[in-house]
């Protein structure tokens, strides 16, 4: 870089320009002056070169300058179009080839942190902050900083680690990258933009960090509000939205006025109109209804049915309860649940669900309550049209490049995860049932549901078949060997998209605290680590499990054969229920001859 000349000066003030120290302007070697108008600089500017066009529009190309513009201590890269900047732009560095146009502020203040290391209380609305964001943040780290919010001194330690790599990585002003476009937009304040990042016509961005990327750029529309809010690769926020405090993971989409507060979104979800307050969902939650309210909630795999509400003002101490939906559950239009509840994987909830129930351990339920009685149907959704399809969609819908995905997400729905809970559902059921007092209903007090006998009867059955299929499919897809280890024969979790052993997810935080995990970095690879023996894991489960559910001491390869044809018998008949049910929507009038023939077709050969 090189100060300017007094002919570049010269030709400067001819053009309009003015400022009030020529000598803090420094300038490219090949700098050259004709295409800077009507410019006000201030403190220290340093301009690249202006000797090319740049694409506003396909088609549409214009050359590159300067124009109607107050700049104050900035760094403005090669090729960039800036022009008809209201008020003025100050403390930012602009890389190459970007478009800004028709913006009224753009700034950076003092001690800015852009988001980075913000404090959230998400789920417990009215209780102390239990994760803190960043750039990189993943849903496994935000459930394992959930999870850990009770153990003061991995909670305290896990807090370290994020400051750690905020104050390595946080830039000491504003940040605009490579062929960054902005437009129309009103106020831009602590932010960093990364490159291939739209704005256009937004309101207010305001201590956020933008983390876009050429092959997953990030979009900002017209009118968007987003305060204190991290936004990572690929996703959009769109058409009215506000955002306040929140983290927006890797190619969502937040559209059509949707409001939110201290709310966390992670991959592929999906939120449209409502509103979401100290809300955490995983990868592919769907929202898309106006009266929709996400509140002290974690879910992911799902989708919210029109005038979802989850209460957590359960008494009058305040809004301090929340609750879980286990991955891949669904609310009806309607529901109501009444925090604190916990739901198991794959259920249906509808009406005004007001017993804190916990079903965690009967996951493809439906639960169905009047406002005073929650009546479980314990693996009815298993054998529905809609459980099929949803678990098919997600890996076809994941919208993420294939290159440096952040966040895990596993599809895999027969899991360990869920099988593991079909099996004490069936204990659970056919103690009841030896119970010969039980005529009417089975009250599981304890779990503030009830359930009839005939449906506890059906469900022991579809369960049956769950782990059937489950137990032929993995025998099916790993040669027999004995298993080299004891790790996955014990209990599993759910890390928002990470299934994994419970020993292993533990041990990641024994080793944080044993200063063995000392970066960020450093955990999220244990986590990929994880995710990679996830078949291994899988197989040590469905191996033990397949002694005690079929009562051998060891697995033959005829034992082998006959927990495979167990297996694909339990899948035909379980295509055969999903067909049924097919059949049965048709009957309705809701599909046409030739939708369901197609159905039928894929499910059925």
């Amino acid at each position: 870089m090189r100060s300017l000349t007094i002919d570049e000066i010269e030709i400067l003030e001819k053009n309009g320009c003015h400022a009030d120290d020529w000598t803090g302007i420094n300038v490219a070697e090949e700098f050259s002056p004709e295409h800077i108008r009507d410019v006000d600089f201030y403190g220290e500017v340093t301009l690249g070169v202006f000797d090319k066009s740049v694409t506003i529009d396909k088609g549409f190309a214009r050359h590159t300058g300067i124009c109607r513009a107050a700049l104050h201590d900035v760094t403005i890269g090669d090729n960039c179009l800036i022009e008809n900047v209201g008020n003025y732009i100050s403390r930012y560095d602009i890389g190459e080839e970007c478009v800004i146009t028709n913006v009224g502020m753009i700034t950076t203040t003092e001690g800015a942190y852009f988001g980075q290391a913000n404090q959230v209380a998400v789920l417990n609305e009215a209780g102390e902050p239990n994760v803190i964001v960043y750039d990189s943040l993943t849903s496994q780290m935000t459930a394992f900083m959930i999870q850990s919010a009770y153990d003061h001194e991995l909670a305290d330690s896990i807090r370290q680690l994020v400051e750690k790599h905020v104050n390595k990585n946080l830039p000491e002003r504003g940040t605009i990258g490579f062929r960054v476009k902005i437009a129309n937009t009103r106020e831009i304040v602590n932010c960093i933009i990364d490159d291939d990042c739209e704005i256009n016509g937004a309101s207010r961005i305001t201590d956020s960090t933008l983390k876009s990327c050429a092959e997953a750029s990030v979009y900002i529309g017209h009118d968007v509000i987003c305060e204190n809010t991290i936004v990572q690769a690929g996703s959009s926020i769109l058409d009215g939205a506000k955002l306040d405090n929140c983290f927006i993971g890797e190619t969502c989409h937040i559209g059509k006025g949707f409001s939110a507060e201290s709310s966390l979104f992670f991959a592929n979800s999906h939120m449209d109109n409502g509103e979401a307050c100290a809300a955490f969902c995983g990868p592919f939650s769907v929202s898309h209804h106006k009266s929709s309210l996400l509140i002290g909630v974690e879910t992911s795999f799902y989708n919210a049915g029109s005038a979802t509400n989850y209460s957590n003002h359960a008494y009058k101490m305040g809004p301090i309860h929340y609750g879980t939906l286990q991955r891949g559950s669904k609310t009806a239009s309607g529901a109501h649940i009444l925090m604190p509840a916990t739901i198991g994987a794959f259920s249906m909830c509808m009406g005004k669900i007001m017993t804190h129930p916990d079903t965690s351990q009967f996951p493809f339920s439906y639960v169905i309550a009047d406002g005073t009685t929650t009546w479980l149907v314990p693996g009815c959704n298993l054998a529905t049209v809609g459980t099929y399809r949803d678990t098919a969609k997600w890996k076809k819908r994941d919208r993420r490049p294939l290159r440096n995905r952040i966040s895990i997400v596993n599809t895999d729905w027969l899991s360990p995860y869920v099988i593991q809970q079909a099996v004490e559902a069936r204990h659970i059921l056919s103690t009841a049932l030896d119970d010969t007092s039980c005529t009417d209903s089975i009250s599981l007090s304890a779990n503030g549901i009830d359930i009839m006998p005939s449906s506890a009867r059906k469900g022991i059955d579809r369960y049956g078949q769950a782990i059937e299929m489950f137990l032929g499919e993995t025998m099916k897809s790993s040669p027999l060997h004995l298993p080299s280890s004891s790790t996955g024969t014990g209990e599993w979790t759910d890390l928002s998209g990470l299934i994994a052993p419970r020993s292993e997810v533990e041990q990641v935080g024994h080793d944080i605290l044993e200063g063995k995990l000392t970066t960020t970095e450093e955990v999220e690879r244990r986590f990929q680590s994880i995710n990679s023996l996830y078949g291994e894991y899988r197989w040590n489960y469905a191996y033990r499990l397949a002694l005690d559910y079929y009562n051998l001491d060891t697995i033959t390869d005829e034992d082998a054969e006959m927990i495979i044809t167990k297996g694909e018998e339990a899948s035909k008949a379980w295509k055969s229920l999903v067909a049924n049910d097919a059949e049965k929507e048709y009957a309705l009038g809701d599909v046409s001859q030739e939708t369901l023939n197609e159905f039928l077709k894929n499910i059925i050969p």
